[in-house]
């Protein structure tokens, strides 16, 4: 009898409805793709799953490699994993300002760690991996210009949330990043039903959002195919953040400030349309954030 490895468990996750979230008025369904339940406890496990396999089948990279990536967390952790399952040393530049939690779970599974400062950030990074892949110090697995992270999405979170919303899904709701998720999913569900509105979520100006970025036009991630995108919404931090709490406090849902984020922009999308089903992803897992005091705040009455 063969036993599966913790890699086969890398997608798969659950879709569960809003429960006390939603206007019970509303003729909408929300529904949440808990992208926490991954083995590294967030949606950035399938890219890094995918970009590692898929270069090894290649023979772009071997067992022994020393990868690099830029990463302002969640990527870096999944890579740490999937580093660790392979046997690959592995290399994760990140600003400073990242919480205590990612950096710890990046050293737990093996990786060193470089930081750059907070007024470098992920721009300052990403230039860092680039310059020590020129140096002949590690191969950059590139998240940002890698299609093998968009296909990670189109192969497994399309389908899934296809499949799982019975084909019912109007809506999909994604925070942009690299823009990997809202690009693969964007890709499968317009090939099943080309009516369906991809909406995508970037921070206003001055707003700093874990894991979500408005990109300098030099800095726009190469994957990113601005047509895929049928309305970008920008959300205040805020907002992201009252609404990450009362997912915790109202539905159970311990996750992070820009899956908050995606599901304000989905109350607010269920505010403007009727009898649709609206998914939003819910990138990862609250636990990582604690540190940042995010969930101080004394609970509304």
């Amino acid at each position: 009898m063969e036993f599966p490895t913790i890699d086969t468990w890398v997608g798969n996750t659950p879709l569960v409805r809003a429960q006390r979230l939603l206007d019970p008025k509303s003729s909408n369904t929300l529904l949440l793709k808990l992208e926490g339940n991954n083995p590294a406890g967030s949606v950035k496990d399938r890219p890094a799953l995918s970009m590692i396999n898929r270069a090894e089948a290649r023979g772009d990279i071997k067992p022994g490699d020393r990868l690099i990536e830029a990463t302002s967390g969640n990527t870096g952790i999944a890579l740490a994993m999937v580093a660790a399952i392979k046997g690959y040393p592995l290399t994760l530049i990140m600003p400073n300002n990242s919480t205590e939690e990612r950096k710890a779970s990046m050293a737990a599974y093996g990786a060193r760690l470089i930081l750059v400062s907070k007024e470098q950030g992920m721009e300052g990074a990403r230039d860092l991996a680039l310059k020590m892949q020129a140096d002949g110090e590690g191969r950059v697995l590139d998240q940002f210009g890698n299609l093998d992270n968009p296909e990670a999405h189109y192969s497994g979170t399309g389908p899934e949330i296809w499949q799982q919303s019975h084909g019912k899904v109007t809506h999909f709701v994604s925070s942009m990043g690299t823009t990997g998720t809202i690009m693969g999913v964007s890709r499968y569900l317009k090939e099943q039903n080309p009516a369906v509105e991809i909406i995508g979520l970037q921070p206003e100006d001055g707003a700093s959002i874990p894991g979500i970025r408005r990109w300098p036009e030099a800095y726009l991630p190469e994957i990113y195919d601005k047509s895929r995108v049928d309305r970008i919404v920008s959300m205040s931090q805020a907002r992201a953040e009252q609404t990450m709490r009362l997912l915790a406090r109202r539905e159970g849902i311990f996750c992070g400030v820009s899956s908050g984020g995606a599901v304000a922009a989905s109350l607010d999308l269920a505010e403007q349309v009727e009898n649709a089903v609206i998914v939003a992803i819910i990138c990862d897992r609250g636990d990582r954030y604690l540190s940042s005091g995010l969930f101080n705040e004394a609970p509304q009455s």
